[in-house]
């Protein structure tokens, strides 16, 4: 590694002096993990003084705490930049490339890290999670001609229900109402559902998605509430009080949770199982729509693999990769409503068919209109710009207005703008 960058910017020494209180102001607010602020104050201290490596690392860093890959692959670059030498840019553009399911340009970085500090043992750990990354799915690709469903691999019959089980059990192998508030209770109690009766609802709520469209229509009566809920990323005791305040889902309740059930969280577990729980109890007044963390990549970095491979079994992970490829991308909701986790697209024009005839069943691809319903996000200025998040784009007010217009023509609606 070449020394620091030669082409710097004049900074005067008081600009210098406010630009490291501003640093140590964002470090305060990082351990806080208010990283929207810290972010703030990193981007004071760049304004001040952009000839710092380390400004723009840890900004990086910030940004890659709030799933702004983009933004934190551009800041860490420009570490690199500034300061070739700079082992911690390297770090967090490795981190920011594994966030975007590039582990080939992931690993070039980590193997950097590596070799500039053979002893760091987080770097050293990292470095060789995404070589089995890389050769894993060098190997996939290798066998995917021959490659079976995991779902077709399962032998339930073959899975023996123990003497001393004495968690909630599946009535004639269906979810009965019963079946969920035990199932609640036994999660409350730090309890595990059976394998036998996990695998039962993998593979029937499977079944009941692949049957449904990409857009899932939804008719909801004048005189009915319907209740749509955000992120739980692993949550359970969240989902609980959801719950206790607004009611268990029912055919006079229903609910759409909306993306992004697992990860971060350290019970993803149990909260995808009493959501797929309630999805085959009611299949039409309980609806789920794929959120970005409903991918591998994204289950690898924030833990849902890891988890069921402790609480189940690595094939159970495999399985819950072909479930979500299953979930619908997104729901309209009496012909005025469009939910998707992510947003709006890259082109305007885009037509309700286009939406209903996506081929989801697959990983979210780095462009196009999954990616887009997945990833995007709304902006307060008009017109469009890059994602912060290196995938989808950012849309402002005016893109929102011409979609809505849109809706208005195909089905003659009265919109307020």
């Amino acid at each position: 590694m070449s020394g620091e960058d030669d082409s710097k910017l004049e900074v005067s020494e008081e600009q210098i002096k406010e630009a490291e209180v501003c640093k140590e102001t964002a470090n305060k607010y990082f351990k806080e993990q208010n990283f929207d602020e810290a972010v703030k104050w990193y981007s004071k201290a760049i304004e001040l003084n952009p000839n710092v490596a380390v400004y723009y690392a840890n900004r990086s860093f910030a940004n890659l705490r709030q799933e702004a890959f983009g933004y934190a692959l551009s800041d860490a670059s420009k570490a690199i930049l500034l300061d070739k030498s700079y082992v911690k840019g390297y770090y967090r553009r490795a981190a920011a490339h594994m966030s975007l399911g590039k582990f080939k340009l992931a690993l070039r970085d980590f193997e950097t890290v590596t070799k500039a500090r053979p002893n760091d043992s987080d770097a050293k750990k990292k470095f060789l999670e995404c070589t089995k990354i890389v050769r894993k799915l060098a190997f996939e690709k290798a066998i995917a001609v021959d490659k079976k469903n995991v779902a077709d691999t399962i032998d339930l019959a073959g899975m023996a229900i123990e003497d001393d089980y004495f968690g909630p059990k599946l009535v004639d192998d269906k979810v009965t109402l019963d079946f969920m508030k035990k199932l609640m209770d036994c999660y409350k109690n730090q309890g595990k559902l059976h394998r036998k009766y996990a695998y039962k609802i993998l593979l029937d709520v499977e079944q009941l998605f692949m049957k449904q469209p990409s857009m899932v229509e939804v008719h909801i009566p004048d005189d009915k509430k319907f209740t749509i809920c955000g992120d739980i990323h692993g949550q359970f005791y969240d989902l609980m009080n959801i719950f206790t305040l607004n009611g268990l889902p029912s055919p006079d309740n229903p609910y759409l949770f909306n993306g992004d059930f697992v990860d971060r969280g350290s019970f993803s577990v149990e909260c995808i199982f009493t959501l797929f729980g309630f999805k085959l109890l009611y299949p039409d007044h309980f609806f789920m729509s794929r959120g970005n963390h409903e991918s591998v990549t994204m289950n690898q970095m924030y833990g849902f693999e890891g988890e069921v491979k402790s609480k189940y079994t690595e094939q159970m992970a495999h399985l819950f990769t072909e479930v979500y490829n299953w979930l619908p991308l997104c729901h309209c909701l009496n012909n005025r409503v469009l939910v998707m986790h992510g947003g709006l697209f890259s082109r305007d024009g885009v037509k309700l068919d286009e939406l209903r005839e996506i081929e989801r069943n697959k990983q979210p691809p780095e462009d196009g209109l999954m990616c887009e319903l997945l990833w995007s996000d709304p902006q307060p200025q008009d017109g469009r710009a890059p994602s912060k998040r290196g995938v989808g784009v950012q849309f402002g007010p005016d893109v929102t207005h011409r979609f809505e217009i849109v809706l208005y023509i195909l089905f003659n609606l009265t919109l307020t703008f």
